[in-house]
């Protein structure tokens, strides 16, 4: 595990508004318009989109991990950067079956809740059967990205040893790529098939059910 100055570097060098939490920011910006066909009753496509976009980002990132050595090293932030834009789409494919497109809050919590949950608390917050979507300004995601970046630049680093054998870490990283385009999806699915309520960030609300204390009788005193 690399020391926190080092991955702090790594996320953002130099400047404040650069490194993977820019790059997150991008994606995420950029939701796609729904796919012709992608109407609210077919939700029964939805297997078949995860389908082949777990394939297709599997297969992409395990070719990029074919690279070897220092090579190799090059070819993991263009990596990340195609399995998101591949995640974004897919993400974008499963809102649109709901009959929903996803806010640029909903799409970062699909593609990295699993990643960094402690990032979304206060951002999509469940409750009970349904979901709380809070609208959060530019400033306020720059500081959640960063949380999300700085699991991003631990896990990447992890793979830079895939790079010095080129079969077997292709193999490897396209197997974790599958499975984590499948938990974006899971969340997603999730997501999208449940009630959402958007509100500002800056309002205030009791989030968690209420239960009311059933009141105590006040005995009358008795009179002899």
């Amino acid at each position: 595990m690399a020391d926190s100055p080092s991955v702090a570097r790594f996320i953002q060098p130099r400047s404040t508004r650069g490194g993977i939490a820019q790059a997150i920011l991008d994606v995420v910006g950029q939701v796609p318009a729904p796919r012709a066909g992608r109407r609210p009753a077919s939700a029964q496509a939805v297997p078949g989109i995860v389908r082949r976009a777990t394939l297709e980002a599997s297969g992409i990132a395990g070719t990029m991990a074919l690279a070897p050595g220092p090579l190799g090293w090059l070819t993991i932030a263009p990596e990340l950067y195609a399995v998101w834009r591949l995640q974004v789409r897919m993400v974008a494919d499963i809102a649109a079956c709901h009959g929903r497109r996803p806010t640029r809050e909903e799409m970062l919590f699909c593609l990295f809740q699993h990643t960094a949950a402690g990032a979304f608390r206060e951002l999509v917050i469940q409750v009970g059967e349904r979901y709380v979507v809070r609208r959060t300004p530019l400033s306020a995601m720059y500081a959640i990205a960063n949380k999300i970046a700085l699991r991003v630049a631990q896990r990447g680093l992890t793979r830079v040893g895939t790079r010095w054998l080129p079969l077997a870490g292709a193999v490897a990283v396209a197997g974790f790529v599958l499975l984590d385009t499948r938990r974006v999806a899971a969340t997603a699915r999730m997501l999208f098939s449940s009630p959402v309520r958007y509100e500002d960030a800056a309002e205030v609300e009791l989030l968690e059910p209420v239960v009311s204390r059933p009141r105590k009788r006040r005995r009358k005193a008795q009179v002899d």
